[in-house]
C-alpha cells in the first residue's frame, strides 16, 4: 500500500505532502471534489464527517464538521481560489477551533500511466502556524484521509 510523505524544512512555513494513487488523475480529481463523496474518506475513521457547504469552484466556499463518540464537533472552513479539473485545486483551509490561522493549499493531482500522484503544498502565514499544525498530529491523519480515499477508490465502480 501506498504511503504519504510529508517534507516539512526547518525554518520554513510550508509542508508538502504526497500521495500515489492507483486510480486515473480524473477519477481521483473527480472524488476528491465530490462532497457527497467526502465523508467516506475525509478525517479519521473514528469521526463523522458531514459536508456543510462544498461549492468547488473559484470564490465558492467549503465547511466540513467533524463529530467524535462524545459529540465534539470539530469545523473546518475555506475558500476555492483557482479551480482547474482535473490538474488542481487552490483554496484556504482554517481550523475554527483556532480562527484567523489560515492556511492557503494547493492540491495538484499529475497522471502518471493510469495511476495518480497528489502533492498538497500547504503554506501557513508562519512557522510556528506550521508547527502546530504538524504537532496537533495533522500527519497522522493526513495519512489516514489518503488511505481511506485509496480505498474508496479502489471499489468497484465507486467513483467512475
Amino acid at each position: 500500500m501506498a504511503e504519504m510523505k510529508l517534507i516539512a524544512l526547518a525554518g520554513k512555513q510550508e509542508f508538502t505532502t504526497t500521495f500515489e494513487f492507483d486510480a486515473p488523475r480524473d477519477v481521483v480529481f473527480r472524488v476528491y471534489a465530490d462532497p457527497q463523496l467526502i465523508p467516506q474518506w475525509w478525517g479519521p475513521r473514528t469521526l463523522t464527517t458531514v459536508v456543510e457547504e462544498m461549492d468547488v469552484r473559484p470564490g465558492g466556499s467549503w465547511r466540513i464538521i467533524q463529530r467524535d463518540a462524545d459529540g465534539a464537533e470539530h469545523a473546518f472552513h475555506g475558500v476555492y481560489h483557482e479551480v482547474a479539473a482535473p490538474e488542481r485545486i487552490v483554496g484556504t483551509f482554517e481550523y475554527e477551533g483556532t480562527p484567523g490561522h489560515v492556511m492557503l493549499e494547493t492540491v495538484s493531482f499529475e497522471e502518471r500511466g493510469g495511476r495518480t500522484l497528489m502533492t498538497d503544498l500547504s503554506v501557513f502565514q508562519s512557522v510556528a502556524d506550521r508547527d502546530a499544525m504538524i504537532g496537533a498530529g495533522m500527519e497522522q491523519g493526513a495519512a489516514e484521509s489518503m488511505h481511506r480515499l485509496a480505498e474508496l477508490l479502489a471499489k468497484p465502480g465507486a467513483a467512475r
